[in-house]
């Protein structure tokens, strides 16, 4: 008995059988007595011998450290820092601009005005003139196909970062077809929704696939897609608001025609 209890206090693991054993047994009269003292001496020993990791107490402060240590992961971005952030890159893209060249500049934005002139002066004078909306789209497709071209100018020197193969040279003149197909189709609306199309692949060659083009002239791009197209979209809107009124203001017999 008494190396049982030496055993028990100095944290030596504890094992049943050895409990069982016959050398054990020969001491007491009745097994099942010495099986359940085993049982009660090691429910006893347990606490002394669990190592200091299986505390409950240790286990739970563990896992909360775990947790607090783990919310700087998980923290989203308030909308003052998103916009803050959002602010800071329009910025620094603004700016880029004064890095462009003064002639590309001012060419570029002076471009822009046959499409912004169509849909001020339709709404200036309250009329909607188809000639007027099918000029806006022929612009358009020459300007489409003039950008799939300066992806060939820019490709086919020697020292260009840009090499001359199908990814820079054959998608330069999908926008191109998208274009000329605008200009094929009988209805203007159609004509241009087509360019609209031709355009935003256009762009989104320039900025995201082609060659690394300076930071000043994809902004000039993204301003410029975005200008045409919004002044496309200003155009079919008053196309349809403009014939609806016109034909408000006809008599009932000539819209029966």
């Amino acid at each position: 008995m008494f190396p049982l209890i030496q055993r028990c206090c100095f944290h030596t693991p504890f094992k049943l059988q050895k409990l069982t054993s016959p050398r054990l047994l020969l001491y007491g009269k009745n097994k099942t007595t010495w099986s359940s003292l085993g049982l009660q001496l090691q429910r006893g020993m347990c606490p002394l011998s669990r190592p200091p990791s299986l505390n409950p107490t240790s286990v739970y402060a563990t896992k909360l450290q775990a947790f607090h240590t783990s919310l700087p992961f998980f923290k989203k971005k308030t909308p003052k820092e998103s916009e803050t952030k959002d602010l800071g890159v329009f910025k620094r893209s603004m700016e880029s601009l004064k890095d462009s060249p003064k002639p590309a500049l001012y060419l570029s934005l002076g471009g822009l005005i046959p499409f912004v002139s169509v849909p001020l002066v339709m709404a200036a004078q309250g009329t909607y003139y188809p000639e007027l909306v099918f000029a806006q789209v022929m612009y358009g497709a020459t300007t489409v196909s003039f950008i799939g071209g300066m992806r060939w100018g820019f490709a086919l020197p020697e020292n260009s970062p840009a090499k001359p193969d199908w990814m820079n040279l054959a998608n330069s003149t999908v926008p191109a077809i998208f274009a000329c197909q605008a200009l094929l189709l009988k209805d203007v609306t159609e004509g241009a929704v087509m360019l609209i199309i031709a355009l935003g692949i256009a762009l989104h060659y320039d900025v995201s696939l082609l060659p690394p083009y300076p930071r000043w002239f994809k902004v000039l791009r993204v301003v410029g897609t975005v200008v045409m197209v919004l002044s496309l979209l200003a155009t079919l809107t008053l196309k349809v608001i403009l014939e609806e009124q016109l034909s408000n203001t006809r008599p009932k017999w000539q819209n029966t025609k």
